[in-house]
């Protein structure tokens, strides 16, 4: 298997690749594509991964870190990016995106992994290998496009109310939990262990540095203009390093990574509160961040009602649920150009309309057990 990748990115992203189970096997130039670079790799048993796996010397100063920051700490840390990437404290699990100019093309999840990464054909691969991936069947023969990072993706609309779909598994949340710690949040513990940073705070930037990208990058940065973390001290680096990093954002040649310097302002109002620990509750950018928001459903995930138990139609409050989804995403496997966000509003009503008068169905935007089953079938 392979991925293409920025040639700068080599390093980190070999990291990336064996933390989430799989040996990297070489990193060489694209002769066709100039400044980009194939990375290469292959799954790995479990017990050859434990063979190759780093002594536990090599290991402790993550263990420490670990240790320092509590489950809620982390919890919140995780909220603040999950805020950054779909302004949701929980993330937003079905999130699809396609932002203008962005280089990663296609995004999904919790913590928007991008197709042009290759981390999306990662993710997908784990899921769909998962015996209970409920929508694994749908995606498993489009992995090999994903792993191809081919960019007609960003328009297969179909293709993408499946991954919109899965945001209503809870394997499929598990897994994108686990990949994410693994390609961001593991890696970026060890960073700042590193770099002597053991503030959860501290630990927060380091981790939205991994997951938005030029860790690296901004870290040497801000190293040379300001000196290390332990001669200037972790909160004088914390502050120097994100002034550094949103003077870089807010000057980018690329136009989409500009208006995300509010992630810097978001985070220097924290540095200037005081928060260090992340003590709850918070309020980033709008959104509490407390026990009760973190323990609560992620939003636009369905675990009920089941299809066929209630009658679907325009109401108020508008019908939201898994029964609303499935019917969606039935319509879109039909060819009807749906949005499958499980909230019947008066665009679906009017799709169903349409259907309906096409199948020998009475127009009414009315669909009864029936035809929901034919649909969800």
């Amino acid at each position: 298997m392979n991925r293409n990748i920025p040639c700068e990115d080599c390093a980190d992203r070999t990291l990336d690749t064996e933390q989430i189970g799989f040996h990297v096997t070489g990193c060489a130039p694209d002769p066709a594509r100039p400044g980009r670079c194939i990375l290469t790799f292959e799954e790995v048993a479990a017990s050859a991964a434990a063979a190759t796996a780093p002594a536990p010397a090599q290991a402790a100063p993550a263990a420490g870190v670990t240790a320092a920051i509590t489950p809620t700490q982390a919890a919140a840390a995780k909220a603040i990016v999950n805020i950054f990437e779909t302004g949701e404290v929980l993330g937003d699990y079905g999130n699809v995106t396609l932002i203008a100019g962005d280089t990663g093309h296609l995004t999904f999840g919790r913590s928007q992994t991008t197709l042009g990464s290759g981390n999306l054909a990662l993710l997908l691969q784990k899921y769909c290998a998962n015996l209970g991936a409920r929508f694994g069947a749908r995606l498993k023969p489009s992995l090999p496009r994903f792993v191809a990072i081919d960019h007609s993706l960003d328009n297969d609309l179909k293709l993408q109310n499946v991954l919109r779909a899965t945001a209503d598994d809870p394997v499929m949340r598990e897994t994108q939990d686990i990949f994410f710690d693994q390609t961001y949040w593991q890696p970026a513990l060890r960073a700042a262990g590193k770099l002597g940073l053991n503030s959860p705070l501290a630990t927060t930037v380091v981790y939205d540095g991994f997951v938005h990208g030029a860790w690296a990058a901004m870290r040497d940065r801000t190293t040379q203009s300001a000196g290390a973390p332990d001669a200037i001290g972790e909160r004088a680096w914390i502050t120097a390093y994100v002034a550094t990093r949103r003077d870089w954002l807010e000057n980018n040649v690329r136009a989409d990574l500009r208006p995300t310097v509010y992630r810097m302002d978001a985070f220097k109002r924290l540095i200037d509160q005081g928060f260090w620990a992340l003590g709850l509750p918070l309020l980033v950018r709008s959104q509490e961040i407390s026990a009760a928001t973190l323990a609560a459903m992620p939003p636009g995930c369905y675990d009920g009602p089941h299809p066929g138990s209630r009658p679907i139609a325009l109401q108020a409050p508008l019908a939201r649920g898994l029964d609303v989804r499935l019917v969606q995403l039935g319509l879109s496997d039909r060819g009807v150009d749906i949005h499958a966000d499980g909230v019947f509003g008066q665009t679906s009503a009017n799709l169903v309309k349409t259907w309906q008068a096409q199948n020998g169905h009475p127009a009414n935007g009315v669909l009864d057990a029936a035809m929901i089953g034919e649909l969800t079938t």
